[in-house]
Formats: C-alpha cells, sequence, structure tokens
C-alpha cells in the first residue's frame, strides 16, 4: 500500500502555528492583567452636582407621553443619560447617535482610559473614567461595562435617564459565539465545522463557568448587568435582579424593534426625529452567520434561560409603552423615520448599502473586526456630497473606534490589541 507522504516542513508549520497562537493568548492575558491595573488614591468624594447641561436653546412643543422632563407645555431635551451598553445588540448604532448629540450639544462624556471599555468584564468603577476627578460634572456614560449602579451613581448627575437595549437571546448567542468564539479557549476543543450546533447539543460537556472569557457563551446580558448569569433561573435572586434593573432603567429599548425603540426613546428625552437618524454599523455579512434551526433555537433559548427570563420581561414593558404612546401614532413616526433615514443614505452612501471590509476605500472607515477573520461590514461614502451633509454623513458613517478618537479617548490598550489582531487576521 502506498504511503501519503507529509509535504516537507509540513509539521513545522504546525507547531510554529500552535506556538504562535499560545504566545499570543500569553500576550493577551498580560496586555489585560496590565491595562486593568489601577492605581488611585482616593481623595474626598463629593457630591456630583445636578447637571452640568447648558440650557438648550430650543425645546420641543409636543407633550411627552412616557414621562419626559417638562416644563409647563414645553418639553425639556433630556441630557443627561447613562446607556448600559450590552454585547451584540445593535448598541455600537445607537452609540452613534449619543455621540453625535453630545457634539451637538456640547456634553460631556466620561470615557474609559486607554481602552475602549470601562475594563470588562470587571465591574464598574468610577476611578476607570479618564480624567476623573471627585465632583466632576458628566452628562453621558456610555461605553461597554459590568454595570455596577452604586458606581456609576458617582458619576452622573442623580436626574440621570438610564437606557438600555436587549435582544433576543438566542440569536444573541449565535452572534456571540460566532464573535468572540476565537477568545473562548473552551471552544477550541469542539469538533466539527458547526461548532455551535456541537455545543448545544450538550452544553455542560463543554462549558465551564470558570473558563476564560466563558460568559460570552451563556446569558451574556445578565452578566453585563452585573449578575451571576450561571444562576439556577428559578433562584428567587434571578427574579430579584429583573425586577432592580426594571427599577433603575428609564427605557429597555430592544434591537427587533429598533426603529419604534428610538421613537419611545426620542419621546422620553424629547429630543427631534434628526436626532436619532441612523445608518446600522457593525453588520456581519449573511454568509457567516448560522442558522438557528427551530431545534437550535430551542436549545439556546433553554441555555440561556435567565436571559430569556429577562427578555420575556422587558418585551411586555415594551409594548406597554408602545399602548401608551399609541399604535397608530408609533405606525406613522416609524415611517417618517425609515423615509429620512432612506434619503441619509442616497445622500451619504455610496451604492446605497454597506460593503464587505475587503471593499472599503479608506482606511479610517474599515470597522473594527472578530479575531480570526473580516467578516463585519462598513460603507463608503459618496463622492461630491453636497457641503451642507458632509459632516453629517461622514460622522453618522464613523465606526466607533475612530469616533471615540475623533472625541479625544485614550485608547493605546485598544489600538496596540488592534494591531495584534490585524497580524492575525
Amino acid at each position: 500500500m502506498m504511503q501519503v507522504r507529509q509535504k516537507p516542513g509540513s509539521w513545522k508549520q504546525r507547531w510554529v502555528k500552535r506556538v504562535t497562537v499560545a504566545c499570543f493568548f500569553m500576550f493577551t492575558i498580560v496586555l489585560y492583567c496590565l491595562s486593568t491595573l489601577q492605581i488611585y488614591v482616593s481623595p474626598p468624594e463629593l457630591p456630583v452636582p445636578l447637571s452640568c447641561a447648558a440650557p438648550p436653546g430650543q425645546h420641543s412643543t409636543h407633550s411627552p407621553t412616557n414621562g419626559s422632563q417638562q416644563n409647563n407645555t414645553i418639553c425639556v431635551p433630556k441630557m443627561d443619560i447613562m446607556f448600559m451598553k450590552t454585547h451584540k445588540t445593535a448598541s455600537s448604532t445607537f452609540l452613534n447617535i449619543l455621540f453625535r448629540f453630545g457634539e451637538k450639544h456640547n456634553l460631556k462624556f466620561a470615557f474609559p482610559n486607554g481602552r475602549n471599555d470601562f475594563f470588562y468584564p470587571s465591574y464598574f468603577q468610577h476611578t476607570y473614567v479618564q480624567d476623573f476627578k471627585s465632583g466632576m460634572c458628566f452628562n453621558i456614560l456610555c461605553n461597554h461595562m459590568r454595570f455596577n449602579a452604586a458606581e456609576v451613581a458617582k458619576v452622573l448627575p442623580r436626574d440621570t435617564l438610564y437606557i438600555t437595549i436587549l435582544r433576543d437571546p438566542a440569536e444573541l448567542f449565535e452572534s456571540s459565539f460566532h464573535y468572540f468564539g476565537h477568545l473562548i479557549p473552551l471552544t477550541w476543543s469542539i469538533p466539527g465545522k458547526d461548532k455551535m450546533a456541537e455545543f448545544l447539543r450538550d452544553p455542560n460537556l463543554y462549558f465551564s463557568p470558570n473558563g476564560f472569557s466563558s460568559f460570552y457563551l451563556k446569558n451574556l446580558l445578565f452578566f453585563d448587568f452585573g449578575q451571576d448569569n450561571n444562576l439556577d433561573p428559578s433562584d428567587p435572586r434571578v427574579d430579584k435582579s429583573i425586577g432592580l434593573i426594571a427599577e433603575r432603567f428609564h427605557l429597555v429599548m430592544l434591537m427587533e424593534h429598533f426603529e419604534e425603540s428610538l421613537i419611545l426613546l426620542k419621546d422620553i428625552l424629547c429630543w427631534e426625529m434628526v436626532d436619532i437618524l441612523f445608518f446600522k454599523l457593525n453588520s456581519r455579512q449573511r454568509s457567516t452567520m448560522s442558522k438557528l434551526t427551530p431545534q437550535l433555537r430551542a436549545k439556546a433559548l433553554q441555555w440561556n434561560s435567565i436571559d430569556w427570563k429577562l427578555y420575556k420581561h422587558f418585551n411586555v414593558t415594551f409594548w406597554e409603552k408602545v399602548e401608551t404612546y399609541g399604535r397608530e401614532r408609533m405606525t406613522e413616526d416609524v415611517a417618517e423615520l425609515r423615509r429620512r433615514n432612506a434619503e441619509m443614505g442616497k445622500i451619504c452612501i455610496e451604492g446605497g448599502h454597506p460593503v464587505m471590509a475587503k471593499d472599503i476605500h479608506e482606511e479610517a472607515m474599515q470597522p473594527w473586526q472578530p479575531i480570526g477573520e473580516r467578516s463585519i461590514m462598513g460603507y463608503n461614502l459618496n463622492k461630491n456630497i453636497d457641503k451642507a451633509y458632509q459632516v453629517l454623513c461622514q460622522k453618522m458613517l464613523l465606526p466607533e473606534i475612530q469616533y471615540l478618537t475623533d472625541l479625544g479617548v485614550n485608547l493605546w490598550v485598544t489600538k496596540l490589541w488592534g494591531r495584534v489582531r490585524n497580524i492575525i487576521n
């Protein structure tokens, strides 16, 4: 029988690849430890000012439906906002809206230092805020964090509006498994091409609660809110935590109903339609998405049962708010938002649609990519955009990391990690 000879050097290539991967993850862990190391001498704490926002020049004359701040019949735009940025929930798209609104009104952001998140997955600490000093006033807090209500309250005014967004847990699990999979060692040993399907066949065969970055694979929403994602769903602490989230957050948006969510937000914040215009950012190529069959969806929901419980609770409260707002009124406003977004798409976007990373002309418009691939799509700006729209188009299409840099955020750790990631990709 003939034996198939290995190509010369093939074993060496595999060995070099394995050593490279091992060194890369050792480097990642060291970098993470260094970036989360904080030396802080605490001065006497001063109270947070009520607000540092300048009085807005124009007020809306509509009467808010869902409890917006009012001055007699005048609706005053709300400037103090805490956005709890959850993972894989279109939160980067919403962040772009907040960045533009903050710039428009000269608001002060509480940004992280060195990274684009507040040392996630560590619990948020007020000392993580770039250039923080006791008694300082901030208007908007919106980067990724593991929520810590008491520490957030040390940064923002007492009348701050708390907002967040959720996503169907089965779809979120698929997105998270794909996006973060290369960073989670417990997924590396899963056999077969469809690793997600194999994982869901018997999650306990592969999952370890103490595994590195394992929180990305189970009840990620609950974890982001600062809770124990490995609790039994029947544990009383689960319902208690959902109740506390409901008490703290004034609006919980749903990714599946993003436009309706923005209309509710506009109403609560007394904003204008122009403030909530958006383009979908950080979208994945459809070819990279794993199909969730009814069976896989059921298994994903069972595995993420706490997130499913959380989602169902706020799905009910969401539609209660829509009913209060008025179904017919909501339908009309969503149609108006879509019409204006479509108009901006024609003005701003070359071809009117997102393109694959390899087809993006400007390096400055390249979105952040997951390890090992380039699946996140981006945009090309139209040529010869009318001068009146040039700045708005640029900002609406600008990826998150680039926008943070423009806003003056120190991102040395993120940028260093980006260079390592680019070499790997």
